[in-house]
């Protein structure tokens, strides 16, 4: 799967016209998965309009919705950033899932074992410094394989979802589960994110570091060096490597990177919301953070609506289900990425077809 970079050293001109294209193409996709759930709804004898008016009415006209959906985008940022990261290097991070539950395991693990008198000052930014070091360190893993041994990253991050949740569920059910639970002690009162207060809903200031991660990755990639580098290997390894860049280290850095953004995705749940890791956590968010990669064509910043609009259609879903299968909003949500799909792979034809007219 691929999408087109906005950074790719266009003209300006091309650029903008990248960008109205991208524009179009994906107001496009979400005006055919509001049709194709329209006619669903429709088929269970339900006006779309009145299921349409549920979802916006309990996410954006009650502050518990708007709170939750918040709650759920907090976790997409992070994932999103996760895949979108990796993208530039010209890699395909679909070990999200893992990452996630590795980072949360971490910092759960760490939260509960710190003594319960330590100031939030040095228990908070330890809890997420372990979340995104074993993060990290998964993410690690299938960069020195793709680096080392050319083996291809998508297989071994499939394979390292399984062998991470395995193990960790192993390790956890052994030694760290709470008596007859299926989640761990909780943290201690210094590592925990306070709650936003909206609505009473689970947002937590996580989303702010969501916010601040989505900034600090937009500039890493478009002003610093690093990022330059970065690029330069996803765009054309061999010239990059003629330019005097390591392109194996890069490999290898750009998805411990984007392992660290998918082990913080679990933040918002473990320390802002639950204040423990439990079986489960966060099921298909990583897979789900692929989608808003897709849907923000790699943007870092474009992946801050891309999430929100994912979170608002998930937890507007749950108002709709009163009247219809909450199943719809997945198929909403499949139809906008396999119309996006569709798109890219039509650009890049048309691209080439016109490159070889020219």
């Amino acid at each position: 799967m691929s999408w087109d970079r906005g950074d790719s050293g266009a003209s300006a001109s091309s650029s903008h016209g990248g960008a109205w294209t991208a524009l179009y193409v994906t107001l496009v996709a979400l005006l055919v998965a509001l049709l194709a759930a329209s006619l669903l709804v429709i088929a269970f004898d339900e006006s779309p309009a009145r299921v349409f008016a549920l979802v916006v009415a309990h996410t954006l006209g009650e502050p518990y919705g708007a709170g939750q959906a918040l709650f759920r985008a907090t976790t997409l940022v992070f994932t999103g950033l996760s895949v979108a990261l990796a993208h530039r290097a010209g890699l395909f991070n679909v070990g999200a899932e893992g990452q996630l539950v590795a980072g949360s395991f971490a910092c759960a693990a760490l939260g509960a074992a710190l003594p319960a008198g330590t100031p939030a000052v040095l228990a908070l930014p330890a809890v997420l410094l372990a979340a995104a070091a074993a993060g990290g360190a998964v993410g690690a893993i299938p960069g020195v394989l793709r680096a080392r041994f050319g083996a291809h990253e998508v297989i071994t991050t499939i394979m390292l979802n399984f062998v991470v949740s395995g193990a960790v569920l192993f390790v956890a059910r052994t030694w760290l589960f709470a008596p007859e639970t299926i989640h761990t002690r909780a943290v201690v009162p210094g590592a925990t994110i306070p709650a936003l207060g909206l609505g009473g809903s689970a947002v937590s200031w996580a989303a702010v570091l969501a916010l601040a991660c989505a900034l600090g990755v937009t500039w890493l990639l478009t002003r610093s060096r690093f990022g330059f580098e970065l690029r330069a290997v996803g765009q054309n390894p061999d010239a990059a490597r003629a330019g005097g860049v390591n392109v194996g280290r890069m490999t290898v850095i750009a998805m411990a990177a984007a392992g660290a953004l998918a082990g913080l995705a679990g933040s918002g749940t473990v320390l802002g919301y639950k204040h423990y890791f439990e079986k489960g956590l966060g099921a298909d968010a990583g897979f789900t953070g692929i989608a808003v990669a897709l849907l923000a064509r790699g943007n870092p910043l474009a992946v801050l609506p891309a999430a929100l609009l994912f979170a608002l259609l998930a937890e507007g879903g749950l108002a709709a289900g009163a009247r219809v299968p909450r199943e719809i909003v997945d198929v909403m949500l499949a139809v906008i990425v396999i119309v996006l799909a569709v798109a890219a792979a039509e650009t890049r034809r048309v691209r080439a077809s016109a490159g070889d007219g020219a």
